[in-house]
């Protein structure tokens, strides 16, 4: 008889914290986010309006790339964020942010075109936020525990 030791178990599925699917999903929105812009690089034109000190319809200059650096820098702060701060105050901050970037991502659609292009990143960053709303939206509520004799006998003992 032969005694198989190396039967494969089942996997675990252990549960993950809201604030490491909240720091995934920032993560991801912003590697979605910065990529779509750097690949947009690609689109014939593009480079040679840089040059010419436009991007899109706007003028390239100091306020220009400072906005440019906070609609990046937000999603990288919200990572750390979803990790450290305070469960209300990490489900409310990620409820606003991702609001907010909802219709900020959109406006990617705007000039009409390569839609394709900028349509698939709309939609996956679209699907990130609506992720993001969701898991905070729904954070799980800690359960209270009605004191009674056990529970009043447990604080005493400590």
């Amino acid at each position: 008889m032969t005694n198989r030791t190396n039967t494969p178990k089942p996997l675990d599925n252990p549960p993950i914290p809201v604030q490491a699917k909240l720091a995934a999903a920032w993560t991801s929105f912003m590697f979605l986010y910065i990529y779509v812009d750097y690949l947009g690089l690609y689109k014939p034109g593009s480079i040679d309006d840089i040059l010419d000190g436009v991007v899109f319809v706007f003028d390239i200059n100091q306020a220009f790339v400072v906005i440019g650096l906070t609609s990046v820098a937000i999603p990288a702060l919200m990572v750390m964020l979803s990790m450290t701060l305070p469960a209300r105050v990490n489900r409310a901050t990620n409820l606003v942010v991702a609001s907010l970037y909802i219709p900020y991502s959109a406006f990617n659609l705007a000039g009409g075109s390569w839609l394709y292009f900028y349509g698939l990143g709309v939609v996956l960053e679209v699907l990130l936020l609506a992720f993001i709303l969701r898991s905070a939206w729904t954070w799980p509520r800690a359960s209270a525990v009605a004191a009674g004799p056990v529970t009043t006998d447990l604080r005493r003992s400590v």
